[in-house]
């Protein structure tokens, strides 16, 4: 498995488990997520955008990454063109970090409709801001390693049908969910989360680590 990292602009923080997941992958910054880069450890093999947001007083050696530049004014966004050069060279499993929050809502909409298409096209897909995680949930039984006491939720991007979660506090058993129901909204993992879904298009959002009192 080819696992590459994908920096974009959304919030990031750097924890234990995504020092994990991002380790051994090769990198590659979408604009502005090359600030990551310096907090993570890492050095891109690509950076990738129109170059409208670069952050100010980057290391020498972040500033010297190979760019590949494109005009302000394109179709694609400079994520979608970080992702598509990541396949290009071969991905075949992405994390997406950064790719919640920051100043942009609907570059955070585009990145969990992406990751989904992505899934559904073969590609291993985990999105993060390293606080929280998004996994694309196809239309078979997966099973997941967070601890007892995990925050979690199921985005649905369609209505679901067959939808089965067992290792939660409030389990369910083959319900269908109407497209923008809160039913699946703020669950806890209870023993070992497993989620089933007979059809629809879903994304599970889970918080490994606990989130802050307000």
């Amino acid at each position: 498995m080819s696992t590459f990292t994908i920096l974009l602009g959304g919030d990031l923080i750097r924890t234990p488990r995504l020092d994990r997941q991002v380790d051994g992958s090769r990198v590659i910054a979408a604009d502005s997520g090359i600030g990551h880069a310096r907090m993570l450890g890492l050095v891109p093999e690509l950076w990738v955008g129109d170059f409208d947001s670069v952050p100010a007083d980057l290391p020498a050696d972040l500033a010297a990454v190979t760019r590949l530049t494109f005009p302000a004014e394109k179709d694609k966004t400079d994520g979608e063109l970080a992702i598509a050069a990541a396949l290009e060279r071969g991905a075949t499993r992405l994390v997406l970090a950064g790719a919640f929050g920051g100043k942009r809502a609907d570059h955070a909409f585009l990145h969990l409709a992406l990751g989904l298409r992505l899934a559904e096209a073969g590609t291993d897909v985990l999105l993060t801001s390293g606080a929280q995680e998004g996994i694309p949930l196809l239309n078979a039984t997966a099973g997941f390693d967070y601890a007892d006491g995990t925050l979690f939720s199921i985005l649905g991007f369609s209505e679901l049908a067959g939808l089965t979660v067992t290792g939660a506090k409030w389990p369910l058993d083959e319900v269908e969910v109407a497209f923008g129901s809160s039913l699946t909204i703020s669950n806890e993992v209870k023993g070992r989360l497993e989620i089933a879904l007979g059809h629809g298009r879903a994304l599970l959002l889970a918080h490994p680590y606990p989130l802050p009192e307000s």
